[in-house]
């Protein structure tokens, strides 16, 4: 069974930054493209970023792109999400998840419905 668990959580202030983490199950980041999602309060989950295995091609949602970047360390078993330049509206409970293959599946960004394994999440609030 693949157990990813998040951390760096946190409250900050507009204009800050932050940065999640991801660990994973010995093993698990040789199999798997990741990605981050998030849920704002009120609003359906969406996709953040993706990341394939080998980090060679990287994809971010239009909200964060320029301001978030993905990276991984498959040795480590550990994804990360670096986050810049934190707005309110970025306040969001954020999931890693992990998606069989080298890729991020085709229907990344619109739903996570390839992605097969999911953390317990991480709040990640932002007051203006």
């Amino acid at each position: 069974q693949v157990q990813l668990v998040e951390s760096g959580g946190g409250l900050v202030q507009a204009g800050e930054s932050l940065r999640l983490s991801c660990v994973g199950s010995p093993g698990t980041f040789d199999h798997f493209a990741m990605a981050w999602f998030r849920q704002r309060p009120g609003k359906e989950r969406e996709g953040v970023s993706c990341i394939s295995l080998g980090s060679t091609f990287t994809s971010y949602t239009d909200p964060v792109k320029g301001r978030f970047t993905i990276s991984r360390v498959n040795a480590k078993n550990t994804l990360y999400l670096q986050m810049s330049s934190l707005k309110p509206e970025d306040t969001a409970m954020y999931y890693c998840a992990a998606a069989r293959g080298l890729s991020c599946p085709a229907s990344w960004p619109h739903n996570g419905a390839d992605f097969v394994y999911w953390g317990q999440g991480t709040q990640v609030t932002v007051s203006s």
